[in-house]
């Protein structure tokens, strides 16, 4: 059990790099639906966790784990790292629906994992792997104090310096991104009031609203080559850290409440961390383990004065802190650094409703009688503009909430189309032949998908090919059982809260969600009181018109591999199967996956 190991780490303090470099405006350009749109065409790899080796009578167990052979070595340690991830999120889920036992078996696989990770790697990787360490470590300690969640900052201003970079800083906003800064001034209204009331709240300075102006553009779509993404630009290990969810479906770090929220924890975290704010700007661009770093080889008390740090650091990071400052010098005075400030775009005041469907934006915004645009706009988290196959909260405009409740019945169900291909990394040992018997194609259809091939005969160790997935489910003696499972009518009951109640128990007990509960319930915590009155849906939503079809396992596969290439969630297909993050699988067993 990896238990102890995650409560030891709690205490060590590790030191992260946090966020990494940000750019000029030119640098945002790229934005996630380029990405989707070309990820549709060159699908990534199919990341796996647990590898499938041929089953032994030792190895039937379903409540074993299988040791690592020699495919599993040669996962990339970023696919291994992503796994990780994945099983961190199915953690999430069984810990959101009560399940606090599945819940803590996902953190010990995904603590196995990390393990794996090459200590030798660049930084990036090593900061993924530290921040998944910490999140585990936390979610561990968040596990155990739920079970007894039961019903029963003096932070100083930014101090506005003005000095040769800072100058340096105004002059790149007066000359060339002088457009950069006034159309991210424009867009900065539609968020800023929310971002001004959550710092308020949390009793940081107002001035850190304008993080994101240098940061996104105040774009919610924006992309970093670092990976970085959104209004505040996380990377993924940072964001899932400070519990911005992310699978096929969402993507919370382009949510601009939550994101806000979550950038607001890190940046609280990182004043206790330095104390003064210059410093807490630059960690928040690099990294806090990378300031560190630097702040060792001074001999010099470096909280005193950042600027004695600042040639030390990174070039591109020790500029990010007097560009921000030259921000609020054009914003306190802009004629004087002749600027002439535009009027912001309004906010669009929305309504939430929850639904149980999975569906497009496009059908809802028929139904609503929207623009497509609308909604794709008011729901950026979605990355492929339609609901995940669970409860999930859609934004509207304000006013269509109703109307999208009693339309909701007649919007049809969405199911995501099958791509015609996968992507296969070749590993040691493999021929086309090989792979076309894995996959239940052809090698001559493989070599046409696949223009570089010359030769069946010469394929590399490592080399990505698309693969034809139309039959790769379906062997010649099996025939798929499509269906769906039958839908609960959906009705809603009262619950009064009793002694020793917790969301988790009450999520468990009547086949819903933390989240659900709250937000049909509207609570902005998870403590309950006793005699309080909930709402609480019933159904069983997880498989509401879910068409399956029967998989059988092939060597090599692993369930969250599986899981990926059938576009379901890890957490769907478990449940689906009546499997545990523990549990093995082996070549042959037949599985029910998401029909297309």
């Amino acid at each position: 059990m990896f238990l102890m190991m995650f409560l030891l780490v709690v205490g060590a303090g590790c030191a992260t790099e946090t966020s990494y470099f940000k750019h000029e405006e030119e640098h945002f350009t790229e934005t996630v639906d380029a990405i989707e749109t070309d990820s549709q065409r060159f699908p990534m790899p199919i990341e796996e966790t647990f590898i499938v080796s041929s089953p032994s009578p030792l190895a039937l167990n379903e409540n074993t784990i299988s040791p690592p052979d020699a495919e599993q070595q040669d996962k990339t340690d970023q696919e291994t790292l992503d796994s990780a991830l994945g099983f961190c999120q199915v953690s999430n889920d069984f810990w959101e629906q009560g399940d606090l036992d599945n819940a803590l078996d996902a953190l010990d696989q995904a603590y196995s994992l990390i393990l794996q990770v090459n200590p030798d790697q660049e930084p990036e990787f090593l900061q993924q792997r530290d921040d998944l360490r910490f999140t585990i470590s936390k979610r561990i300690i968040e596990c155990y104090s739920s079970r007894f969640t039961v019903a029963n900052g003096d932070h100083k201003a930014i101090p506005l310096v003005m000095n040769k970079h800072v100058e340096k800083a105004l002059e790149t906003f007066k000359g060339k991104n002088r457009k950069f800064f006034l159309d991210s001034y424009r867009r900065s209204g539609r968020y800023r009031p929310f971002i001004v009331k959550a710092l308020e709240e949390a009793g940081l300075p107002e001035e850190l609203s304008w993080l994101p102006l240098i940061e996104s553009g105040f774009k919610l779509r924006a992309f970093s080559r670092a990976r970085a993404l959104g209004l505040w630009q996380f990377i993924a290990s940072t964001g899932y850290k400070f519990g911005l969810k992310r699978n096929r479906c969402i993507d919370e770090r382009m949510d601009p409440e939550k994101s806000t929220r979550a950038a607001i924890d890190y940046l609280k975290e990182l004043h206790q961390i330095f104390g003064d704010w210059a410093t807490v700007l630059a960690a928040y661009n690099c990294g806090e383990g990378t300031v560190l770093r630097r702040i060792r080889t001074q001999r010099i008390n470096y909280l005193d004065n950042f600027w004695d740090l600042y040639e030390k650091l990174p070039r591109e990071t020790a500029f990010y802190v007097p560009k921000f400052l030259a921000v609020l010098h054009i914003l306190n005075d802009p004629e004087t650094h002749g600027f002439i400030l535009p009027p912001v775009d309004e906010r669009v005041r929305t309504e939430e409703v929850t639904i149980d469907r999975q569906v497009h934006l496009r059908k809802v915004a028929e139904h609503l009688g929207l623009p497509y645009q609308v909604l794709t706009d008011l729901n950026p988290a979605l990355r492929r503009n339609f609901t995940p196959n669970q409860p999930y909260t859609l934004k509207v405009p304000e006013g269509k909430g109703s109307l999208l409740l009693s339309e909701l019945s007649d919007i049809p169900v969405y199911h995501p189309p099958v791509p015609a291909y996968v992507i296969h990394k070749v590993r040691k040992g493999e021929s086309l032949s090989v792979i076309a018997h894995k996959y239940r194609t052809s090698v001559r259809a493989i070599m046409a998908m696949n223009g570089r091939l010359r030769s069946a005969r010469h394929i590399r160790v490592g080399w990505r090919l698309k693969v034809p997935a139309g039959r790769r489910y379906v062997s010649s003696q099996e025939t798929p059982t499509s269906g769906s499972y039958s839908k609960t009518k959906g009705r809603l009951i009262k619950h009064v809260v009793r002694k020793g109640d917790s969301l988790w128990k009450i999520a468990n007990r009547f086949g819903t969600t933390t989240n659900a509960i709250q937000s049909l319930n509207q609570l902005n915590s998870t403590h309950l009181r006793i005699g309080q009155v909930l709402i609480i849906s019933s159904d069983r939503k997880d498989y509401t018109e879910m068409r399956t079809k029967v998989y059988k396992v092939s060597k090599g596969d692993s369930s969250y591999a599986i899981a990926q290439k059938h576009q379901m969630n890890l957490s769907e297909f478990l449940r689906l199967n009546h499997l545990t993050p523990r549990s093995t699988i082996f070549p042959g067993q037949r599985l029910l996956v998401q029909a297309e």
